[in-house]
């Protein structure tokens, strides 16, 4: 049991805990206590003092229990939080139709951003989850208040954050290699007329997220860049994004060859890979943050490790669309950080960064035979703590227990049926954990879930009212696949092609890959 004492609190003392630092030397301690004042660990070791100078003290009897540093969700987009178990399996270029239809007009209210971004919220806090990297898109337009609506909630629930404004800024038929040639005309005029913001109406809008909310909470709350994707933005707004990420050190969203129909595009549209494209025009710095990498080739790996970029790792949802199955090893092999995310709501349908863990550790042993390329518990772990304080622009402030990083932790009952017997800490952690061990998630030195239960935010009522609001949320589901019916088969064509084309390498598995 978890037992805590005192109230009002300026310092905590958790005491007797395994403790799994997770520094570079993998350390571990089979008993330590960790003494945290304000939102800092200040000591750890056996048998800490009882600090006697601390105003109010609070102490966790840890007997029994593994400390660790909280997980990181290294990419997600909360806005698709509602949509869990509401699409079918199509690849991506399909299945976007649905999330962020070409024609809508509907603009989400503030109340609506922030119960659905409060719902993945809680659901990753009570299972350990302490930082989440958030590509927040709005379709059709962000608005300052739409913004504040989303940032809001995780400012009220204490999580760590860093979020961005993820929004294209070109006809969508440009986006794509062939679908412009493939509409009827009546189609691409109401393509061509469907709102879009300009690149100076867009940097206005970053400029006054990055005064607002950058450092909010005391740090916890943070902001970030993000084009979406290269083929989605203008040049001159890729660039200037740059400069913000540059100017502000700011981590920068760019999701990359997640589809063999990308590869595709870079090779119609630019001439070169993706990955190429966005170096040569100067923008691959150490502050990128790949998301997806899939459909890389070598000389995209090694311009990308040159860089510094890190990548995303998406494994589930990689899956669920058939993206095709990342290169990990070989991209290791290059000297790139890899963070995992769980991606959006309706790709993963939870946002459990545990079950994200197993599928990396286990999707890999499938792409090459020699068993010694395979991923490790141990560099899973890494990745899913290290990898994402790293993307996060947080290295040296979380991700390790040690004096000086911010208290962001978790505890966890090692007796339960994951750890019984227990016979390896890591191996069992990746493999057998899935949070229900998780009795306790402290963010910035605070308790934020103990025992199942968040203590930041009613969750009842969190969820009473996104039930409440999905009546009217459903009609815009329903108008979305009105819309995708109307376009969908000019998109499977498109999509069809993509895949019969030879790009000189293969990321799918099975006898029918091409």
């Amino acid at each position: 049991m978890v037992e805590i004492s005192g109230e009002s609190v300026v310092a905590t003392l958790i005491r007797g805990a395994r403790v799994l630092v997770m520094d570079d030397r993998d350390s571990e301690y089979p008993r330590a206590d960790i003494l945290i004042e304000g939102t800092r660990i200040a000591a750890i070791g056996p048998d800490l003092p009882v600090p006697r100078e601390a105003a109010d003290l609070k102490i966790i009897e840890a007997s029994g229990l593994l400390a660790m540093p909280g997980l990181i969700n290294g990419h997600v987009h909360s806005p698709g939080n509602l949509m869990k178990g509401a699409l079918d399996d199509e690849p991506l270029e399909l299945f976007m139709l649905y999330e962020v239809p070409p024609f809508s007009n509907n603009l989400p209210s503030p109340r609506l951003n922030y119960i659905r971004t409060m719902l993945g919220i809680v659901e990753m806090l009570k299972i350990g989850v302490t930082a989440v990297h958030d590509d927040a898109f709005y379709n059709p337009v962000p608005t300052p208040e739409a913004i504040d609506g989303l940032m809001q909630a995780y400012a009220d629930s204490g999580m760590r954050a860093a979020v961005t404004i993820d929004q294209p800024n070109v006809v969508e038929y440009d986006k794509y290699p062939y679908l412009r040639d493939l509409l009827p005309d009546a189609v691409r005029q109401d393509m061509a007329a469907a709102r879009r913001m300009t690149t100076d109406g867009l940097l206005d809008l970053y400029r006054d997220f990055i005064n607002r909310w950058h450092g909010a909470c005391g740090g916890r709350v943070r902001t970030a860049v993000s084009c979406s994707a290269p083929q989605r933005v203008t040049v001159d707004y890729l660039q200037a994004l740059a400069d913000l990420s540059r100017g502000h050190d700011l981590p920068y969203n760019i999701h990359i060859l997640e589809t063999k129909l990308q590869r595709v595009l870079g090779e119609e549209k630019y001439g070169k890979s993706l990955v190429q494209y966005v170096h040569d025009l100067g923008v691959l710095d150490e502050r990128v943050m790949i998301i997806h990498a899939v459909w890389v080739d070598d000389r995209d790996m090694e311009v990308m490790g040159r860089s510094g970029a890190s990548v995303a790792h998406n494994p589930v949802c990689n899956l669920k669309l058939g993206s095709g199955i990342m290169p990990f090893r070989r991209l290791r092999d290059h000297g790139i950080s890899i963070c995992l995310g769980s991606d959006e709501a309706n790709v993963d349908d939870t946002a459990n960064m545990w079950g994200v863990g197993k599928i990396a550790g286990l999707v890999h042993k499938i792409t090459d035979p020699d068993y010694r390329t395979w991923p490790k518990a141990p560099e899973i772990l890494r990745a899913l703590i290290r990898g994402g304080a790293r993307a996060m622009r947080l290295e040296g402030k979380v991700g390790v227990l040690a004096p000086g990083y911010e208290a962001d932790l978790i505890l966890i009952d090692l007796n339960t049926l994951a750890f019984t017997p227990l016979n390896d800490l890591r191996r069992q952690l990746v493999f057998c954990e899935n949070g229900s061990s998780v009795v306790l998630t402290m963010v910035a030195g605070e308790v934020v879930a103990e025992r199942g239960r968040v203590l930041t935010v009613d969750e009842e009522a969190i969820k009473a009212e996104a039930r409440s609001l999905m009546p009217a949320y459903r009609e815009e589901i329903a108008e979305s696949a009105r819309m995708a019916e109307k376009v969908g088969r000019y998109y499977r064509e498109m999509y069809l092609r993509c895949a019969a084309r030879n790009v000189g390498m293969n990321r799918w598995a099975g006898p029918n890959a091409p």
